[in-house]
């Protein structure tokens, strides 16, 4: 069976979607056996992921978004010469133009976009809404990526619950195995001298990164002197206050930035405590690196966010200043605490690896094949 996978988000910038789409397509070919796994448009080698850029050079990255600027704007029959005579097309929200043939399927990320619009631009929303319009309806069958998104899913678009299966995306095995020596030379290399707390992901208002950032300046000051507050991501998004305030508090909060790909494992790896209180995640990637990488984890009880960490990080209510900031004070100061939920999380990480991902969603590709018929 010939499998075609949208892999245009590659090409663009983008966070969790690129980091879901590049090792799934990893491992699907890995895992591929008999089967064959395309990506479209004609991207052979994924490149190297990054978030903040294309994984592919420019020029390469160039003719492929103008080929699907084309195909987005003609007549479908064009797009029939790029499908590679596919039984399955697994189509993003930024292919418009879906042929008929092949089966239909797609992943469906999250909601937010109907949930909290206000934490979104407009161009998203608009990708978004056309995905939920055209694509979805045409899907014979369907991923969500946890069970909270296929409720959500079913219950604001209408979807039939039935169409939907659930395949948990994987983790990074380089999260595994990130050693002390590779984490503390990370550190050094940050100029990150003291033990810190470690936020991972875009500066975006849904990351909720204003009241993580009060949370840790109302900790006692003899926590502040002995662990810093380590943001990393894109700017995203963010609104300029945000961004002042990462720099307004030079030697208790450091902001790195962007921080690449092959950096993360060891950074998350060097940190006393993950704290993640993001409003809404369709599965939340960087709570499961953190626990993957044996770090203790702080997380929102919303969502996806509690169906991935279960009991084996610290949930708390992400709107609720106090609670962020008891739970941050109640594991720093609390070693045997934190080692508690270091052994749980990683445990619990270990449900989430790829070449299951990969293997569940062949299976997945061969059903949506047969009820299409094309098998």
């Amino acid at each position: 069976m010939r499998i075609l996978i949208d892999a245009t988000p590659l090409l663009v910038r983008s966070a969790g979607v690129k980091n879901y789409l590049f090792h799934w397509l990893t491992h699907l070919r890995a895992q591929a056996g008999p089967d064959e796994v395309l990506a479209f448009p004609f991207v052979k080698h994924l490149g190297v992921l990054r978030h903040d850029r294309s994984t592919l050079p420019w020029s390469a990255t160039l003719w492929r978004l103008a080929l699907l600027s084309f195909f987005n704007s003609t007549h479908r029959g064009w797009i029939r010469l790029a499908l590679q005579d596919a039984h399955v097309l697994h189509a993003s929200n930024l292919l418009a133009d879906l042929p008929h043939g092949p089966a239909i399927t797609a992943t469906i990320h999250d909601l937010t976009s109907w949930l909290m619009p206000e934490v979104h631009h407009r161009g998203n929303i608009e990708a978004d809404r056309r995905f939920a319009e055209h694509v979805l309806p045409r899907a014979s069958r369907l991923i969500a990526v946890s069970e909270a998104t296929k409720r959500d899913a079913t219950q604001i678009l209408k979807l039939a619950p039935e169409k939907i299966e659930v395949i948990y995306p994987g983790v990074d095995p380089r999260f595994f195995e990130a050693t002390k020596s590779e984490a503390a030379a990370v550190a050094r290399r940050y100029q990150l001298q003291h033990p810190f707390i470690l936020f991972v992901g875009t500066i975006e208002p849904r990351k909720n990164v204003d009241r993580l950032i009060d949370a840790y300046l109302r900790l006692p000051r003899s926590l502040q002197h002995q662990f810093d507050l380590v943001v990393a991501g894109p700017k995203g998004w963010a609104s300029q206050s945000t961004l002042a305030r990462l720099q307004a508090y030079p030697g208790r909060v450091r902001y790195l930035g962007y921080v690449p790909d092959r950096d993360l494992p060891s950074l998350t790896a060097a940190a006393t405590l993950f704290v993640y209180p993001s409003l809404y995640e369709g599965f939340g990637f960087p709570v499961v690196q953190a626990m993957a990488a044996g770090v203790p984890v702080i997380t929102s009880r919303r969502a996806s966010l509690a169906e991935v960490a279960a009991d084996c990080a610290r949930l708390v209510n992400p709107e609720d200043l106090q609670e962020l900031t008891t739970a941050l004070e109640e594991l720093l100061v609390s070693e045997d605490l934190r080692s508690k939920l270091s052994a749980a999380g990683r445990q619990r990480a270990q449900a989430f690896r790829w070449e299951v991902t990969a293997q569940r969603s062949l299976q997945f590709f061969h059903r949506a094949a047969q009820f299409a018929g094309l098998m």
